[in-house]
């Protein structure tokens, strides 16, 4: 029920992932004196701007709640109190049936159709991953400030490592290669990471060739495509036991021949799907390869300030096509561990899943015309 508490709330704080939570408290709490989110709020209602919005995989239970079948839901908590998540909160998914009402409800007052229409523009979408969002929102003209679009301390961490290396050919094509070479490297991916700015970052600026007012941007799209390429990385580990367990799974109970060949050819029309959706997100990445080789192998910088200025465009088609495939790994994963399929919800699960890829594919084929 949207009254419901929600527990375990500082847990989904602390350990969350970048593309399954945006987290507007923290985001409140770190910067609600700066500008930026006083006078570029994402959302106009002031409890919806401390919310946490979550990609949620519905239980069965909560199926009824939407008037179409569909696996995957965005929730937005509530919290009791911003100050003790322990006590959990109230939510709504969005779309869920009688929505406007509900949300009223939960909020205690009407929303702001501006509001709903951000609810809508990020439920589309199939992760939350800052770039996506961010560009997703872009193209409807709405333009939050940056504060709003940081990964989760989680994913720092859990991405730092990755960084460094990445940003190691850097450090020594600017300062030279020796033993303070990693070190530094950290030092640099830290305050990338964590979107530092002021003089200490001048040195990365000039280095780039980049204006003060392209800086910013510049150094945001260059995040994204590390996030990228990271979530890429952990993707390709995962997909292929995925694939496999896709092929050898059947399904319980009684299968009729025409349930039988139905589901062949669905498993068969995913694993292609999947297996191109790869092929295009790496295709992407090896764009941003090659430029930041022009830079740090070649001394050429103006090739990657251009790929750095071009970026945000691509964001939109990488984003949905990395949030697919964390979504196929994630929802498979969780859900074959809940036991026997059968073959109505499996033939349902192959259709979710080459729906949201074949959606991907034609995004991108629009963009690219």
């Amino acid at each position: 029920m949207p009254n419901s508490p929600i527990r375990n709330l500082s847990r989904l704080q602390s350990s969350a992932s970048t593309s399954r939570v945006l987290n507007l408290l923290t985001v409140w709490r770190h910067h609600r004196d700066d500008p930026e989110w006083i006078g570029q709020p994402l959302f106009l209602n002031a409890h919806l701007n401390r919310a946490l919005i979550i990609k949620h995989r519905l239980r069965r239970d909560e199926f009824d709640l939407f008037r179409s079948r569909r696996q995957v839901a965005t929730k937005v908590i509530i919290p009791v109190d911003p100050n003790d998540l322990k006590l959990g909160g109230r939510y709504v998914f969005v779309g869920q049936s009688n929505f406007k009402q509900v949300i009223s409800q939960v909020f205690g007052a009407s929303m702001p159709e501006e509001d709903l229409q951000t609810l809508r523009m990020i439920d589309d979408l199939p992760s939350l991953d800052p770039f996506l969002v961010r560009e997703q929102l872009a193209r409807h003209g709405r333009t939050p400030g940056r504060v709003y679009f940081e990964l989760t301390e989680a994913d720092r961490r859990r991405m730092f490592a990755f960084a460094q290396a990445e940003i190691s050919p850097l450090v020594a094509m600017s300062m030279g290669s020796d033993a303070r070479t990693a070190d530094r490297a950290g030092v640099l991916v830290g305050k990338i990471l964590s979107n530092a700015d002021g003089e200490e970052m001048e040195p990365l600026r000039l280095t780039l060739r980049l204006a003060k007012e392209e800086y910013a941007e510049g150094v945001f799209c260059w995040k994204g495509f590390l996030y990228y390429k990271w979530s890429i990385a952990s993707v390709m580990n995962d997909i292929g036991p995925v694939l496999a367990e896709i092929s050898r799974l059947r399904p319980s109970g009684k299968v009729t021949p025409e349930d039988q060949a139905e589901l062949t050819s669905a498993r068969e029309v995913l694993c292609r799907r999947i297996t191109r959706t790869l092929s295009k997100a790496s295709a992407t990445l090896k764009v941003y390869d090659d430029a930041y080789r022009q830079l740090t192998q070649n001394g050429q910088p103006t090739a990657f300030r251009e790929f750095l200025l071009e970026a945000p465009h691509l964001f939109t088609r990488l984003g949905e096509q990395v949030g697919a495939l964390q979504h196929i790994v994630s929802f498979w994963r969780y859900r074959v561990r809940g036991g026997l399929i059968s073959p109505e919800e499996m033939h349902d699960i192959y259709a979710d899943f080459v729906g949201s890829l074949a959606e991907r594919d034609d995004v991108a084929n629009a963009q690219a015309a």
